[in-house]
């Protein structure tokens, strides 16, 4: 029997492949600080966790026992993952599962900045709105317009699936050519023609800040920028600026860089719905993640390779 850490409560459906082992879950509603997971790691055999948690290198160094971290998350960039494989630990994460709902977010988002639907809605409650006028609320049109993808794995073609129904012009932009119609090598290019500019690439040195100041200058004053992707994948503080001073129409944003802290700049800002990285956020998807992530716990522990290993390395060592 092992011992695993959750770090926070996942579903009881979640938790059936670890059946048989001891599940230990110190505070049932997270918001463990890596100091404290790296006292705990101390003595278990895994770990299940979210991406909310920082599993340091120091982690690693204090769990002699440890044997995989599981993260109920697509990203792993939370997770020091070259030192867990030093330390022979084996990461995994759940990609694949949270897809179909990310794309459908994203586009939500897409519809909902472009016209404008927050800023609407919070007039409304606030008695704003007394009669219809001709000029009041205008957005910008989905349909037909450019849809710009930078990234074009699972969820960037997702989403390019949904914009065919709403008879968008979709182009797509990714560090290796996929030779696919659509296709943009240069990122400016495509930013410089896109109406809606959706984000879905991961976060590593060469995406932190990805969209900064120049960048957006590249982009049309009428333009709508969304990421789901990672938060530090945009410069927050250079959105925010770009809608203030109108050289971004809208944007939408699900994802920042310091979560669950919301830069005072961007709350106020003009023309931007806020989300609370709810890309995965529906019932069965992140039933799924969960169950995907004990899983892979289940069968490492098990002496099995989970298809879903981030550092397979680790394996032939």
């Amino acid at each position: 029997m092992a011992r695993i850490l959750l770090t926070a409560r996942l579903f009881d459906a979640a938790l059936e492949p670890l059946s048989g082992h001891e599940i230990f879950m110190p505070k049932p509603e997270g918001d463990l600080t890596t100091e404290e997971i790296g006292r705990l790691a101390a003595s278990v055999d895994a770990m299940v966790c979210l991406p909310t948690d920082r599993i340091s290198e120091q982690v690693f160094l204090s769990a002699p026992r440890l044997k995989v971290v599981a993260t109920v998350s697509v990203g792993y960039d939370h997770v020091d993952v070259d030192a867990a494989t030093r330390a022979r630990v084996v990461v995994c994460n759940t990609p694949g599962i949270l897809t179909e709902s990310t794309a459908d977010l994203a586009f939500g988002l897409i519809i909902a900045a472009s016209r404008l639907m927050s800023a609407s809605e919070q007039e409304l409650r606030r008695g704003g709105w007394t009669k219809s006028r001709p000029d009041s609320y205008l957005g910008r049109d989905v349909h037909g317009a450019t849809l710009g993808l930078v990234g074009y794995g699972r969820i960037g073609q997702a989403v390019a699936r949904r914009a065919v129904g709403f008879s968008m012009h979709v182009i797509h932009h990714d560090v290796i050519p996929t030779g696919l119609p659509g296709y943009v090598a240069e990122l400016d290019d495509l930013l410089r023609e896109a109406d809606v500019v959706s984000l879905h690439v991961p976060l590593m040195p060469a995406t932190h800040h990805l969209i900064d100041a120049r960048r957006l200058r590249l982009m049309k004053s009428t333009a709508v920028l969304v990421n789901t992707s990672r938060g530090p994948v945009v410069d927050e503080e250079q959105v925010a600026e770009a809608l203030e001073s109108g050289r971004l129409f809208a944007a939408g944003l699900d994802v920042y860089e310091h979560e669950p802290t919301v830069p005072p700049r961007l709350l106020a800002a003009p023309r931007l719905v806020l989300l609370p990285h709810i890309g995965s956020a529906s019932f069965a998807t992140r039933l799924g993640m969960a169950r995907l992530a004990t899983s892979a716990t289940a069968e490492v522990l098990a002496g099995r390779r989970p298809a879903n290993t981030v550092n397979p390395l680790v394996f032939s060592r």
